[in-house]
Formats: structure tokens, C-alpha cells, sequence
């Protein structure tokens, strides 16, 4: 079947009425090192809708631009260097929306084929797509940076977010034990995906490091949140341990993390999208992704709404507002 020279995309044209316009634009054509994917999920992350409404200048987007960093879908078509992937597989990745790099609020993207990876056969395209931003998040910092393993004790801050939610389960498989702060509500969640639940609004962290590791503090320490909980951090790792955040991005004083001869390492994860280097680690990472999810030790939380390109702004609304139950995913 021959394709369309066009196709159906969403466009943001300023970050002022921050809308989406629906619209038909130019379908790309993959270069020698590109997949073309038919888009049938675009995962929405917080930074998705921040880039909408212009608070995301670290993400370098470029206006007009097509959102949605996160995608899984059918490929379509190969460029000439492509020997990893061939008509009809199915992929998933984190491919753009950021830096001048179409996003996946569209029928077609055109990618790079380091970024892509084989979907899980046992997820479905909905589940796929809302794994690649946080998946490779919460790896970065817990195994490239931290190197999380069996016997450890780690503190998850932020467990029932899209970012903790799937930190919890990369370091029950790396077989540590985990806990991981939640409000009361998500506790059940937190704990079928095998952590420890604990309450942040009534513990505190004074309390959680005497009650769960005997006052000697976490060996690894994952801040999804930013602010004062990455300072919750710093007072409760351990000697020599390892603080890991991917909201590093305040003012913090150093001082308990210094006095225990602790590590800080930041997560960035758009780097590669933004400067080429790096991208096909992506791919790698994604690679362990999808051997885990097939091995029934990972699975995205996805809130059972369907959102299609019409309702694309309430699904962005839905995270804003933070009515999302973890995931929220764009069905195309």
C-alpha cells in the first residue's frame, strides 16, 4: 500500500495559548541511519506538557514543533545503514520532541535506530510507550551511575511516579531491597511492585533511616522529586553511599553528603536526543527493558484512559493537574 506524502500531526505554535493545532505536514522520510515508525502510542511525561506551556527551556524545543518524546509503534520503513531492524518489527524509544526533533504526536516520526529498541511481545503498544523516558531514567542513575545490586538497601523518594514507579522494580531485579516513599493512597501499588511502602507525610527522615536500616542510613538513594526531598536524600544515605536525582536542579548544601563521604551523581536523560552522543546506550538500555518485562520483573503502571490526537491536551491537562495514575498514554 502506497503511503500518503502527508500525514495528521499535532503542532505547537507558541508557548503563550500553548495548544495543540491538528494539522496535515510533510511525512518524513527516514535517512540512510533511520527508522520510519507508524506511530500507535505517544507516552506523555510531566516534561512533555512543560515543554508545551514554555516552562522547558532545558529541553531546547524548537517552534514550531511536534511533541511527545516517547513513542511505540510499527516500522514502516529502513534507511540504507539499518541492519537492526526491518519492515513490520515492532519498537519503542525515546526519539524526540525535544531540541527540534519530531515528537511522537503524529502518525509517522522518523528516528534514529540507536534510540529504538524491540517492544516486550507480553506488552501491549499502550504499555510500551510508557516505558522508554522514565525506564531509562531510572537506569541511569541506579545502574550506570549508582550500580545497584543484590544485598543493598535502597530508598526510592517518589515510588508511585512514573520515574520511582519503575526505579522499584529495576532494583528489585538487581535483587536489593527496596523501600520506597509514597502517600498512603499508592501504598498498595508500591508494595505489589515489591517495595516497602513508607508514609513521607508522617514519617520522617530521621525516623525512616532508625526504623529501616537500624539509624546506618541506604546504600543507594533515588530522588524523583527535587527540592527539599533531594536534601531528605543527602541525610539518608550511608557512609560511602550514593545519592542519584534527576530533579538535581536547586540549590543544596553539601554538607551531610561530604560528612559521610557520600557520591551525588545528576540524571539528564535528553542529553543524547540533544547532542547526538550517546544514543545508542539508549538503545541498550531499552534492550534490558525489554528482556525484563519479558521475564514478567517489569510492567508500566498506565491510567486506563484512552486519550486519542483529538484529546491529546487533556491527557497533558491529566498530568498537569497530576490526576494521572502513574502513566498516561495518546493512543493514535
Amino acid at each position: 500500500m502506497e503511503l500518503s506524502p502527508t500525514m495528521h500531526a499535532l503542532i505547537v505554535d507558541d508557548f503563550q495559548t500553548a495548544t495543540f493545532r491538528s494539522t496535515e505536514i510533510p511525512r518524513p522520510q527516514p535517512t540512510s541511519h533511520q527508522v520510519l515508525v507508524r506511530i500507535k502510542a505517544s507516552g506523555v511525561n510531566p516534561l512533555d506538557s512543560k515543554i508545551r506551556i514554555g516552562k522547558a527551556p532545558h529541553a531546547k524545543p524548537v517552534l514550531p514543533a511536534v511533541l511527545g518524546t516517547d513513542l511505540a509503534g510499527i516500522v514502516e520503513a529502513v534507511g540504507q545503514d539499518v541492519t537492526a531492524f526491518q519492515v513490520g518489527d515492532e519498537v519503542y524509544g525515546m526519539t524526540g520532541g525535544v531540541g527540534g526533533l519530531q515528537g511522537s504526536l503524529a502518525e509517522f516520526a522518523a528516528v534514529d535506530a540507536d534510540l529504538l529498541a524491540k517492544k516486550p511481545t507480553n506488552l501491549t503498544m499502550r504499555e510500551a510507550a510508557a516505558l522508554p523516558l522514565v525506564f531509562l531514567t531510572a537506569w541511569e542513575g541506579l545502574i550506570d551511575r549508582a550500580n545497584v545490586r543484590e544485598g543493598q538497601k535502597v530508598l526510592i523518594l517518589g515510588g508511585s511516579g512514573g520515574v520511582g514507579h519503575v526505579a522499584v522494580q529495576i532494583a528489585r531485579a538487581r535483587g536489593a531491597k527496596v523501600f520506597a516513599t509514597a502517600s498512603a493512597a499508592k501504598h498498595d501499588m508500591v508494595q505489589q511492585l515489591g517495595a516497602v511502602p513508607i508514609d513521607y507525610r508522617s514519617t520522617s527522615i530521621a525516623q525512616i533511616v532508625q526504623t529501616f536500616t537500624d539509624g546506618q542510613g541506604f546504600d543507594v538513594v533515588y530522588d524523583s522529586v527535587g527540592g527539599s526531598t533531594l536534601d531528605d536524600g543527602f541525610q539518608a544515605v550511608r557512609d560511602y553511599g550514593h545519592v542519584v536525582s534527576n530533579y538535581g536542579w536547586g540549590t543544596h548544601s553539601l554538607l551531610p553528603l561530604s560528612r559521610k563521604a557520600a557520591t551525588y551523581s545528576g540524571v539528564f536523560v535528553l542529553l543524547p536526543l540533544l547532542t547526538g552522543e550517546g544514543r545508542a546506550h539508549h538503545g541498550e538500555i531499552l534492550r534490558q527493558a525489554t528482556q525484563l518485562a519479558e521475564a514478567n520483573q517489569l510492567r508500566p503502571v498506565v491510567d486506563p484512559r484512552h486519550f486519542t490526537l483529538e484529546t491529546a491536551l487533556s491527557a497533558h491537562e491529566a498530568v498537569e493537574q497530576g490526576t494521572a495514575v502513574t502513566k498516561i498514554v495518546i493512543d493514535l
